[in-house]
C-alpha cells in the first residue's frame, strides 16, 4: 500500500505538466474571436483632418484595421511604423490601413500621428462604438479583412512586419 501512495503524488502532476505543455505551445497573440470569418461591421468614422471614412466603401479592397491609442506604450509605439511602411508597400495593391484611436485625447492621438509621420487615414473612435462593435478589449489589436468584407484574422498586440505580410498577401491571393 505505501509503495503505491510513493507514486501518487509524482503522477497527479503529469497532466499539469502535459496542460502546461500544451500551453506553452500556443501563440498568445492569437486570440480566438468569434468575429473572424463574419462580415465585418460596417463603420464611418471622421478622420483626423475631418474626412470621412467607410468601411463599406473598400469593399473589394483588403482592409487592416488597427485600433490604437497614444498612451499604449510600447506596442503601439512598435507597431506604427510597421502598419506605416506595410501602407506604403501594398496600397497600390488595393490594400488600406485605416487606424482607429481609442480612449484618447484628439491631442495626444495627432501627436502619435506626426511623430510617426502616420499618412494611412487615422481616426477616432469618440463614442466608443466601433470598438464595442469589434470586441475590442485592449490595444493595439488589429484585424485583416479580405476582399468580401469578412474579418479573416485578429491579432492581438504589435504587429510585426512578418504578421502584416503574411496576411495581406495570403488575402490579396485569394479571389475577389
Amino acid at each position: 500500500m505505501m509503495g503505491w501512495l510513493r507514486w501518487l503524488i509524482p503522477l497527479s502532476a503529469v497532466p499539469i505538466l502535459v496542460l502546461l505543455a500544451y500551453g506553452f505551445r500556443l501563440n498568445p497573440r492569437e486570440v480566438p474571436s468569434p468575429l473572424v470569418g463574419r462580415p465585418a461591421a460596417p463603420f464611418t468614422l471622421r478622420d483626423f483632418s475631418g474626412e470621412p471614412f467607410s468601411l463599406g466603401a473598400q469593399r473589394g479592397k483588403v482592409v487592416v484595421v488597427n485600433f490604437w491609442a497614444s498612451w499604449c506604450y510600447p506596442a503601439c509605439y512598435e507597431e506604427a511604423p510597421v502598419l506605416e511602411r506595410g501602407w506604403r508597400a501594398w496600397r497600390d495593391r488595393g490594400v488600406v490601413v485605416v487606424g482607429v484611436d481609442i480612449q484618447d485625447t484628439a491631442e495626444k492621438a495627432q501627436k502619435f500621428i506626426a511623430d510617426f509621420g502616420l499618412t494611412f487615414p487615422n481616426a477616432p473612435d469618440v463614442a466608443g462604438k466601433v470598438s464595442i462593435e469589434y470586441g475590442v478589449y485592449g490595444v493595439p489589436e488589429t484585424f485583416f479583412i479580405d476582399r468580401r468584407g469578412r474579418i479573416r484574422a485578429k491579432h492581438v498586440g504589435a504587429v510585426t512586419e512578418d504578421v502584416f505580410r503574411t496576411w495581406v498577401e495570403q488575402l490579396l491571393a485569394e479571389p475577389a
